[in-house]
């Protein structure tokens, strides 16, 4: 597989400094100003952004990664993203901003602190919780003005994906689209990255590989109860999944969905078992360690989100080790990481949330789409304005094979949109095997995105439910 490791923007240690520092900047300069009694203009607009940990391009990159596309552009980022709203932002509208740039963890992590009153004008959690905020009314819709696509400005609406446009309109909560109420930011898939050497593409797409005695103690599961749920599900409704019968299903996509949120107690019982045999097969419950485990050959199989597994084969490709990603023949779960205005923060000043919607305009911008993309290694789900070929010529520019390898023809003409995208013009000339690799994990086919479901948030009492069961795992059945 052709890979371009020129991509690679972070290294552990390095990523892992700046995201602290990057993180503290709100708490560094609200102490000076308080130590120096001083206080920002009455014009300077403030705008706080939560967002998960390294998501976002923090600049300074090296005079060797500038990126030079067919279409002309050459993309670089020398400053941070925040930094260019802000000076993008004072040009436009001359107004000055001050981003207060803060990061979680995990979802749970973020409502927490939601809840002890930490306030926020704009986040980015998942999906799921994207759901719950929705269904505790604490979003503020995006305004008419964001989806006009004769202005200009509007970056995200002139170029989401059509096929995350179609995902977003088609879900509800309470009778209101997600699209209402958010925008996306980065998709992807769930699934395993494994060893070719040692694991083959059918034995890594069967999700059933965790509890298999045969790599016992060479596996590692995500320490998360929603990825693990969902995993242990498909390996307990795997037969039903797999007929015939089901697969033909006219309403398969929709039946799918049903059966990938099952929370009924006799589900939640026999996943917790299957949960049991596969700690008792399993390296460990991994957080992060799992793309180092890989890399060394501590493991041979991982479960992973797409934009870890492509970071994970990238470096395994600069030692020299080729890794692949599948997702499971049974199902995946689809998963999406969206811009959203909190009521708590915004508070009816349409003033800020014209700077919120302004901030994820600049975001979808394609040249910063680009910068995104290199810098964390995951998926945005803009594909470009019509006529705009900057995103399809940066993923030729990392996947299309050379001349003289075997290669293959794979279509990602789903995801764009226009008469070319109908046209099926938008195909990668890639290595072999391309679908295996890096760049199946980042844009997966139209077979492997028909057998994915998104996860729905459970309600309070399934939550309890869900949590007793994943405390019985990981800290032993209580009598």
């Amino acid at each position: 597989m052709m890979i371009n490791n020129s991509r690679i923007k972070y290294k552990t240690f390095n990523k892992f400094r700046k995201a602290i520092f990057f993180c503290f900047i709100p708490i560094l300069a609200a102490c000076l100003l308080t130590s120096c009694g001083s206080e920002m203009g009455d014009d300077t607009l403030t705008l706080r952004i939560c967002n998960w940990e390294e998501y976002i391009d923090e600049g300074d990159w090296d005079e060797d990664e500038l990126i030079e596309l067919d279409n002309g552009s050459e993309i670089i980022g020398e400053n941070s993203v925040i930094e260019d709203f802000e000076d993008w932002y004072y040009d436009k509208y001359g107004v000055e901003v001050n981003v207060e740039y803060s990061c979680f963890g995990t979802n749970e992590e973020l409502y927490n602190q939601l809840t002890i009153g930490d306030r926020f004008d704009l986040v980015c959690p998942s999906d799921y919780m994207i759901m719950k905020l929705m269904s505790e009314d604490k979003l503020v819709p995006y305004s008419e003005q964001f989806f006009d696509a004769e202005n200009e400005d509007n970056h995200y609406v002139r170029g989401v994906s059509p096929y995350i446009k179609k995902v977003f309109d088609e879900n509800e909560i309470g009778g209101e689209p997600w699209s209402k109420y958010s925008a996306g930011y980065m998709w992807g898939t769930t699934g395993i990255v494994y060893n070719p050497e040692e694991i083959t593409s059918e034995q890594a797409s069967d999700w059933s590989i965790f509890a298999d005695p045969e790599y016992s103690r060479r596996i590692t599961i995500k320490d998360n109860v929603r990825d693990s749920y969902f995993a242990a599900l498909a390996i307990y409704k795997r037969e039903k999944l797999l007929s015939e019968e089901f697969r033909n299903r006219e309403d398969y996509t929709k039946a799918l969905a049903i059966e990938m949120n099952d929370t009924s107690d006799e589900t939640i019982s026999a996943v917790e078992d299957i949960l049991r045999e596969i700690k008792g097969n399993v390296y460990s419950f991994e957080s992060d360690s799992g793309k180092a485990d890989m890399v060394s050959g501590k493991v041979l199989a991982n479960y992973q989100w797409s934009g870890d597994g492509v970071y994970t084969i990238e470096q395994a490709a600069e030692d020299g080790v080729e890794l692949c990603y599948d997702v499971g023949e049974q199902c995946s779960n689809l998963w999406f990481d969206g811009w959203v205005m909190l009521k708590d923060g915004i508070s009816e000043d349409a003033r800020k949330q014209q700077v919120a919607e302004a901030f994820v305009n600049f975001m979808s911008e394609s040249r910063n789409v680009v910068r995104n993309m290199y810098y964390i290694g995951y998926t945005s789900v803009i594909a470009g304005e019509e006529g705009d070929s900057t995103v399809y010529d940066y993923i030729r520019y990392n996947y299309e094979a050379e001349e003289e390898d075997d290669r293959e023809a794979y279509d990602i003409s789903y995801f764009f949109q226009g008469e070319a995208a109908a046209d099926g013009s938008f195909v990668i000339e890639a290595e072999e095997g391309s679908e295996h690799g890096a760049l199946g994990a980042q844009y997966p086919t139209l077979d492997t995105i028909r057998k994915c479901a998104v996860m729905n948030y459970f309600d309070d009492e399934t939550n309890e439910k869900i949590n007793q069961m994943w405390i019985n795992i990981r800290c032993f059945k209580a009598f």
